[in-house]
């Protein structure tokens, strides 16, 4: 008998909290997490703002870079310093001269007005050749699409378009190709032998235009040893 009224208790226990206030509290609860969760996001993007914070989130190159007004991608960096090795040139005029042509290729086109193509900026006739039969003038040329990226091409009329990458294509518009280009032109215009500023002007015949290019050099080449320590050293 005992047994028999403690089952029956059991049975006939009701739960502490009825299945309305249950939904009701859930309902409630709804909108107060969304409100934590919404305050919770709010004030980490203002800590997260904070200098504090956006020093731990910034890559070494980053903060190397802390001062200039537009940093070097640091992706860039090697293919910089391996163009500048096979044609001897210092890496950071080509860093200067991708930062003043394209803003290391964030402009919106890469082709300008007078139909300078690419990151580095070629005119075609500077790119295939201006030995080429259609090219005169400013050298934007009447060259077919098939022969602007072709190595023997290029070879056949002097160009300085390089095949840097290997896949039997020079383009202006494949970074790597664009990049060794650049080296080779500022190489053979006299920067190998030291004298920048004859390489820059032919590069673009502009008084100003060689000073941005210097003083970008000049800015890159005071952090040039710690930039690479940083990029092959430290990764």
């Amino acid at each position: 008998m005992v047994i028999n009224k403690y089952h029956n208790k059991k049975k006939n226990k009701k739960p502490i909290i009825s299945p309305g206030i249950k939904l009701l509290l859930i309902i409630l609860l709804i909108p107060i997490s969304i409100s934590v969760y919404t305050l919770v996001i709010l004030t980490w993007h203002h800590i997260s703002s904070l200098p504090i914070f956006q020093n731990l989130s910034q890559s070494e190159v980053e903060k190397l870079q802390a001062d200039f007004d537009l940093q070097i991608p640091e992706e860039y960096i090697p293919i910089y310093v391996s163009a500048a090795e096979d044609y001897n040139i210092p890496w950071t005029l080509l860093a200067a001269h991708h930062r003043v042509e394209t803003r290391f290729s964030t402009m919106e086109s890469l082709v300008s007005p007078v139909g300078a193509e690419g990151h580095m900026q070629f005119m075609p006739c500077t790119f295939v050749g201006w030995s080429h039969p259609s090219c005169n003038g400013l050298g934007q040329g009447d060259i077919p699409d098939s022969e602007k990226t072709d190595p023997k091409i290029i070879n056949r009329y002097g160009g300085y378009g390089v095949d840097a990458n290997g896949d039997g294509v020079a383009d202006p518009f494949d970074i790597e190709d664009a990049i060794y280009s650049a080296a080779n032109y500022l190489s053979k215009s006299g920067a190998s032998e030291g004298n920048l500023k004859k390489a820059i002007f032919n590069y673009n015949h502009n008084e100003q235009y060689v000073d941005d290019i210097l003083r970008y050099y000049n800015q890159y080449e005071a952090l040039s040893d710690d930039l690479l320590q940083t990029v092959f050293y430290e990764q």
